[in-house]
């Protein structure tokens, strides 16, 4: 499969595919209802990803993976600090919850040994079902295991999961939404 680390001047492709992957996502449509805002979020974190060189882009733009190497954070300290203000203007009423949600992702995250964390994977959704996102994930999966580092990843979509356990990863954990309405799987997945 052609796929390339992405660059800075990436940021607009990038942001796209993410939009348009998760549009219908249950727990980002709880979050952020409003497509035009929930892109604009999307954006905010696909620019803390390309600071390091482990987002891929596969196809021209058909689907994306963005990870984070060991030890290295989703968000610049500058972002972190910005967060709250753009989760107010996004969320309004709901901006609350949205953070204690975004808290829970924090607290659920592995902190015991060094691994590569998939903040997102999202496939375009004019080619979605032709496996381009699991090759591209299958990629990736196998560069880190000749490495010797296993992965960690969060599912916002239970139907999702059965996707990854088939590639290696199992359930270690859960957590919801602060309604409760909404579940997010912690996945985890030892090199083979």
């Amino acid at each position: 499969m052609p796929a390339r680390v992405a660059q800075p001047d990436d940021l607009d492709e990038v942001t796209a595919t993410i939009a348009g992957a998760f549009a219908g996502d249950p727990l980002w449509s709880w979050a952020v209802p409003d497509l035009d805002r929930r892109a604009r979020l999307w954006r905010f974190f696909v620019q803390g990803a390309l600071c390091h060189p482990n987002t891929y882009i596969a196809d021209g733009g058909r689907a994306v993976a963005m990870w984070i190497p060991p030890g290295g954070s989703e968000l610049s300290h500058e972002q972190e600090e910005q967060l709250p203000d753009l989760i107010g203007e996004l969320c309004g009423a709901r901006a609350a919850d949205v953070l204690v949600l975004l808290d829970r992702f924090e607290e659920a995250h592995p902190t015991a040994e060094p691994h590569y964390y998939l903040s997102l994977l999202g496939t375009h959704p004019e080619h979605r079902g032709g496996g381009i996102g699991m090759a591209l994930l299958a990629e990736n999966l196998a560069a880190f295991d000749a490495d010797g580092i296993p992965t960690y990843l969060e599912s916002s979509n239970p139907d999702n999961v059965p996707r990854y356990e088939r590639i290696g990863y199992r359930p270690v954990g859960s957590f919801t939404t602060p309604d409760d309405s909404r579940t997010v799987t912690t996945m985890w997945r030892d090199v083979p």
